[in-house]
């Protein structure tokens, strides 16, 4: 007999020292649309809306996910996915567990065989003093350097080369802080006279990541010093603004590696990297592979 749904997931209050993630599966999954049965996972998942739209049914409640958002599928809760955009959505899938309580060998161990509930096997969702768990507004829109780290997350997790799990639980680890401080970093956001300018500025270089996009002009733009505007940037992002812009042009050359056939060497010009010998490093130094062996590994999966 399985646990009435409203106990699941299980919650464990734990000191952040105490948290330690495994990830046990991460990959791009590209999906027609449609409904995808109605089950209950043992772990956790994150499923992230790369392109297109999707739904997902859970707690008497349809959740619609524009491509940039998230959604946390918790332990234990019953859930059905749908892919709604024609011809196509694209996510990243990425299954954890908070403790690494769960040895995973097949999606067997992951997803619920409700003929033979195994009770013991629902992993605990960490939760924090003070802080509100990640299942209780389980609809994210994670920043570029989130979504960044998800990235590297399927590339270590695929390519394994030597020590991913710790890169793996390393990441997952920063992907799991920077979900938990949303809500804090969004509600100080509006504090800022500079904000909205400044969300604006970031969607601009998102959509436009090939411009020649330097600190003394986002500072000219924001009519602030590049000191001044720095520390700004920092104190809302997470990260310095030259980083955040290399994030977003590593993100986009990524993208048209996976998803176009155009040459590197446009690849390069269309993310920001004109020059292909210092874009080619660049990636290579990132990703731990050249832009022509992350598109063919891309390909593959």
């Amino acid at each position: 007999m399985s646990l009435p749904q409203t106990d699941y997931p299980v919650k464990r209050t734990a000191s952040f020292r105490e948290w330690s993630p495994t990830v046990h599966y991460a990959q791009f999954q590209t999906l027609p649309p449609g409904k995808l049965p109605r089950r209950r996972l043992y772990d956790f998942e994150l499923l992230y809306v790369c392109e297109g739209e999707a739904a997902t049914y859970m707690h008497d409640t349809r959740y619609t996910l524009k491509a940039g958002q998230l959604i946390m599928l918790p332990s234990g809760v019953y859930h059905q996915n749908e892919a709604v955009s024609h011809p196509k959505t694209r996510f990243i899938g990425i299954h954890f567990d908070f403790f690494n309580e769960l040895t995973i060998q097949t999606e067997a161990d992951m997803v619920v065989n409700e003929d033979h509930v195994q009770l013991h096997k629902f992993a605990a969702e960490a939760c924090a003093e003070g802080m509100t768990p990640l299942s209780a507004n389980p609809v994210y829109t994670p920043s570029s350097a989130a979504v960044q780290l998800m990235e590297q997350l399927v590339h270590e997790f695929t390519m394994r080369p030597p020590g991913y799990e710790l890169i793996c639980k390393a990441l997952m680890l920063q992907l799991l802080t920077y979900l938990l401080r949303s809500p804090y970093l969004s509600s100080s956001r509006h504090v800022s006279v500079h904000g909205d300018k400044l969300r604006e500025l970031m969607k601009q270089i998102e959509a436009a990541p090939s411009e020649p996009w330097t600190n003394s002009g986002i500072a000219k733009h924001l009519n602030l010093s590049v000191d001044h505007m720095a520390k700004l940037f920092k104190q809302m992002v997470g990260i310095p603004p030259n980083e955040y812009i290399q994030s977003i042009r590593l993100s986009e050359a990524r993208k048209l590696l996976r998803e176009t056939d155009c040459s590197i060497e446009v690849v390069g010009i269309r993310s920001g990297y004109p020059d292909i010998h210092y874009f080619s490093r660049t990636f290579r130094k990132h990703e731990g592979i050249s832009p022509r062996e992350y598109r063919k590994l891309s390909r593959m999966l």
